[in-house]
């Protein structure tokens, strides 16, 4: 299945199939979260024994957060912004480090209302997934205002963690360099 397809499911849909197919790989997983302020968790630990794969998330949505708690270096932020490719893999390599799981998904963006700029504007979200094999990356703008925008970022968090699970990593996140 395309991430496409993926993404226009349900939520609830997405965090179960995520489940399904950690418990089958004997994976645990980690979220780093900034403009979806935790969602990303909420929607993986809704699902009933989800504690079998998910121990801890981190919702960073200030600088500071990023820092002391993921360990991204502050001068990586300032350099390029919270909403960035870089920032984003830093995000993934220290949840990952943090909290001892096999894979991680971040998500940094602008979800407004306002907040943007002609580069990032409302709607950009930076995700990044990873784990000891590497980090992909992938910016995607995503319509509608702050509720749609965080909703969306959610499902396109969970559909990359499941695309790279089904062993389809290239079509999950399409070409990230």
């Amino acid at each position: 299945m395309s991430n496409a397809t993926w993404e226009a499911g349900e939520v609830h849909v997405l965090a179960e199939r995520l489940g399904e197919l950690c418990r089958a790989r004997g994976v645990t997983v980690t979220a780093a979260e900034s403009c979806t302020g935790g969602g990303v968790a909420n929607a993986i630990t809704a699902v009933a024994g989800s504690s079998d794969y998910f121990e801890t998330g981190y919702v960073t949505y200030a600088n500071g957060a990023k820092t002391r708690l993921l360990g991204v270096p502050a001068p990586l932020i300032e350099d390029h912004g919270a909403v960035s490719r870089e920032v984003v893999e830093a995000m993934v390599a220290g949840a990952c480090r943090e909290s001892g799981a096999d894979l991680a998904v971040a998500v940094s963006g602008v979800a407004g209302p306002g907040g943007g700029s002609p580069d990032k504007p409302v709607g950009t979200v930076w995700l990044a997934w990873g784990s000891a094999d590497g980090v992909l990356a992938e910016r995607r703008h995503f319509p509608g205002d702050r509720r749609a925008v965080r909703e969306q970022a959610v499902k396109a968090a969970l559909a990359g963690l499941i695309r790279i699970l089904e062993g389809d990593r290239a079509e999950a996140l399409g070409d990230t360099r």
